[in-house]
């Protein structure tokens, strides 16, 4: 029987935040969601070490085996997320199934931290925008932790997603546009006082959570890394969050080389590799909003752009975009296989099953599972980006 036991650090003091933009510091416990100077997200003032490979032996199965990690002290908030399995795909190339998470998608691994950090804060309401995935997984958070919470999302949003928002008893706010009308609207709502803005963009806990989806990798693989990591980038929240763990693994000694990352994107909307073919250091021009199977990675205007961009160079890695028959053919392929993975999820096998990384050892993510969208149809035509 497995060891249930989470290790708990001593110390329960949360970190500042400080904007990463202009150095703008905010105390930590503040209700307050963006830089309250330029309104930028905020990142931690938090380096971990985390813990050698054999300290972890017989701590909880979930990604709180990581607490030195954490920026959270380990609550009793947890639906057992994370450690999702590893599995082979063809060659060099593996998949980690975080499509297998409590509510269906990797979100999960960031939604836990925004819900723990809430209930710790104590706010009236908890708020959140989505086109889906972050929202099922903060209302069930939410759920689970006993908050009120509202998601915003926009009107094109998958039927399949309102119906599990709902049903976790989280209010539902939809908004008549797309993705950044959505945005701006919980935005507005999110500094009402007594207000918990539960963003996935802009609250730094998010990527906390999410760089476990690493730190999980790094165990599994006895204490190492592949050579690259591709990841699936609108906001650029798994990305970001992997270049955490990977800083923290190094900086402790127990990796010794950095992979790469390959950061991927619709070819439909693709304003960071855009960005990337221009060698700039942030975004250039405006990418305009258009139809793509791959909606939860359609994000014309990321806020965290520079950072993205910044990681990708920094790991000498590159950006990979994707068109819609490829994802189309992937979906189907990955199906094939055993793995039933939503449009948006597959996006990252449809940028390397044809070899564009030749024979280095690749992990892929499949976020999201094929149950809240269904297949994509090449030929019944796109339906609206929702972000």
């Amino acid at each position: 029987m497995t060891d249930t036991t989470a290790y708990a650090p001593e110390a329960t003091v949360l970190p500042d935040c400080y904007c990463p933009a202009d150095g703008t510091r905010v105390p930590a416990g503040s209700l307050a969601w963006s830089c309250p100077a330029c309104r930028g997200p905020l990142d931690l003032d938090f380096s971990p070490a985390p813990a050698p490979l054999k300290a972890l032996a017989g701590r909880v199965n979930s990604l709180w085996r990581y607490a030195e990690c954490l920026p959270l002290p380990t609550p009793a908030l947890s639906l057992g997320e994370g450690r999702t399995p590893l599995v082979e795909l063809a060659g060099p190339v593996s998949a980690k199934l975080d499509f297998l998470m409590p509510t269906l998608s990797f979100k999960d691994r960031g939604a836990v931290m925004l819900a723990a950090l809430a209930r710790r804060l104590g706010p009236d309401r908890v708020i959140a925008d989505s086109s889906g995935n972050a929202g099922t997984a903060v209302a069930a958070y939410c759920a689970r932790a006993g908050l009120d919470c509202t998601v915003y999302v926009p009107s094109a949003t998958s039927p399949k997603k309102l119906e599990q928002i709902t049903a976790h008893g989280a209010h539902l706010q939809v908004v008549d546009g797309d993705r950044e009308s959505t945005a701006r609207a919980a935005r507005a709502a999110a500094d009402e006082p007594g207000t918990f803005y539960a963003s996935h963009v802009h609250n730094p806990y998010f990527l906390h959570g999410t760089k476990t989806y690493v730190h999980e990798l790094w165990e599994d693989l006895g204490g190492r890394l592949p050579d690259a990591l591709v990841v699936p980038v609108g906001n650029g929240t798994l990305l970001l969050g992997a270049a955490l763990a990977i800083s923290e693994l190094h900086t402790a000694g127990l990796i010794a080389r950095r992979p790469a990352l390959y950061a991927v994107q619709s070819a439909a909307v693709a304003p960071l590799a855009e960005a990337w073919r221009a060698g700039a250091d942030d975004l250039v021009g405006e990418t305009p909003m258009a139809a793509t199977f791959a909606e939860g990675i359609a994000i014309p205007r990321p806020p965290r752009a520079r950072q993205i961009l910044h990681a990708v160079r920094a790991s000498g890695g590159g950006f990979l975009t994707v068109t819609e028959e490829q994802i189309v053919t992937a979906q189907r392929d990955l199906a094939s296989r055993g793995l039933y993975v939503e449009s948006t999820g597959v996006a990252c096998w449809a940028a390397v099953r044809e070899g564009a990384l030749g024979e280095r050892t690749t992990v892929v993510p499949l976020c999201g599972a094929g149950a809240k969208t269904g297949l994509a149809n090449a030929v019944g035509g796109l339906t609206p980006s929702r972000g």
